[in-house]
């Protein structure tokens, strides 16, 4: 039961890593129609105040939580205990109808109090102020580089239930063989890939650099943003990756395949590193055991700045909530030091609640326990998240802008320099157009 647990908790939690597929240029022109405008002013909420005499019900909609129904009841039931007045209708939403039910509730007048969002999307409503801006005073018991990473326009929108930091999952025989140290750097990665390569006929990694955001979350760990998209130091990170895919030191498909083949080619021992989530090592565990038996795990890969990626699952407050006040007071609750623990003992996600990640269970690990060794190192790399790549408004179009120059760059197009300075036009032009 516990591995189905993962597997649901890994559908949630790569969401920064796979926007979902359907139609984000529909959504992105349905929400068009809300408000620019805010007119709801965030009030001062008494978390501790709720004296209403008659019950309300407040709606709180998950993204396929229904394998966690027992941990989700019991939550609720202690909710309702503490707080007699308030009732939880919760309703959970498979993962694939979250958004589009989500922006049809917006859109009417029948709307949840409470429901659980990627950032990606949450972003997009809170731009079209469809969302009420939550108090700041009253997220005092998360982490805050990961509050700061939530703001749209400097205000706070959502907050977070929980998080993943991907780790670099390694196959300790063939790095052995190789005569190398397992990389803490791109730039390690790179220098150590040749002989990789002559000793053992595998690949470093498979880098998925044309997948969604991923390119641009390597550019971050080097100061590389799309406002300098064609900087001296944007050029020699894709230089770095060009000389690599031209050597055949990364495979051939990098150009085009995903996180889930960089994890089969992991799994039959054609890649020597892989960026993932813990959760990742159950499933090599059950599919490639062999495989597994060589698995170690160490700090992600960083660039320059030194900081690490993570990613988020969150909670927002539709701006037409009928129960604003008791949804926040809900979601507090939630995130609570207990609950958090709890959910992470159940998922291995990673809690954001500050209480929580000082527990034992994101500190100490045994040494031969795979599983929590990523989770301490996950739960570690929270510490340095900063700065944190925030995503944009119009981050679908600038994905395929910056992923078409990457494709160009490695199969030798044209120079770096005049593909990055094209895309670099074409970046101008979309933010002059949003």
């Amino acid at each position: 039961m516990h591995g189905q647990f993962v597997k649901n908790i890994f559908i949630a939690s790569i969401s920064l890593l796979i926007i979902m597929a359907y139609g984000w240029f529909a959504l992105n022109k349905a929400v068009s129609g809300l408000s620019e405008s805010r007119t709801d002013k965030p009030q001062d909420v008494s978390i501790a105040e709720n004296s209403k005499k008659e019950q309300i019900e407040v709606t709180f909609w998950t993204l396929q939580m229904s394998d966690f129904a027992p941990y989700m009841n019991k939550v609720i039931k202690e909710f309702e205990t503490q707080n007699p007045s308030i009732k939880i209708n919760w309703i959970d939403v498979p993962f694939s109808e979250g958004e589009k039910r989500t922006l049809a509730s917006v859109l009417s007048n029948k709307t949840p109090d409470v429901v659980n969002l990627n950032p990606d999307f949450t972003a997009l409503l809170a731009q079209k102020g469809a969302l009420w801006e939550i108090p700041e005073e009253n997220a005092g018991q998360f982490n805050h580089d990961i509050l700061e990473a939530l703001k749209y326009n400097g205000k706070l929108y959502s907050l977070p239930w929980y998080a993943t930091s991907a780790v670099t999952i390694y196959n300790k025989r063939l790095l052995e063989e190789s005569g190398v140290q397992v990389p803490k750097t791109f730039n390690e990665a790179a220098n150590i890939a040749g002989k990789i390569n002559l000793v053992t006929n595998s690949y470093v990694f498979l880098p998925n650099i044309t997948e969604n955001d991923t390119m641009l979350k390597i550019l971050n760990k080097y100061g590389v943003t799309t406002q300098n998209i064609n900087s001296p130091k944007s050029v020699e990170v894709f230089e770095m990756f060009k000389t690599l895919y031209a050597k055949n030191l990364i495979p051939k498909e990098s150009v085009t395949q995903t996180h889930r083949e960089a994890l089969e080619k992991y799994m039959s021992e054609n890649v020597v590193l892989f960026q993932a989530g813990a959760n990742f090592l159950t499933m090599i565990k059950e599919n490639a055991p062999t495989t597994y038996t060589w698995t170690d795990v160490a700090p992600q890969l960083t660039g320059d700045l030194g900081q690490n990626d993570f990613s988020l699952m969150n909670f927002v407050i539709p701006q037409k909530a009928q129960y604003k006040n008791e949804a926040l007071l809900f979601i507090l609750f939630l995130t609570n030091e207990e609950n958090q623990l709890e959910l992470g003992k159940l998922t291995n996600v990673l809690a954001v609640n500050q209480k929580a990640l000082q527990n034992d269970f994101y500190k100490k690990y045994d040494d031969d326990d795979l599983m929590s060794k990523a989770r301490v190192i996950s739960a570690k790399q929270l510490k340095k998240i900063t700065p944190v790549m925030l995503t944009q408004r119009n981050q679908k179009e600038i994905n395929t802008i910056v992923n078409t120059a990457v494709q160009q760059i490695l199969l030798n197009k044209s120079a770096t320099q005049t593909i990055l300075d094209s895309a670099a036009e074409k970046l101008r032009t979309l933010n002059d157009n949003y």
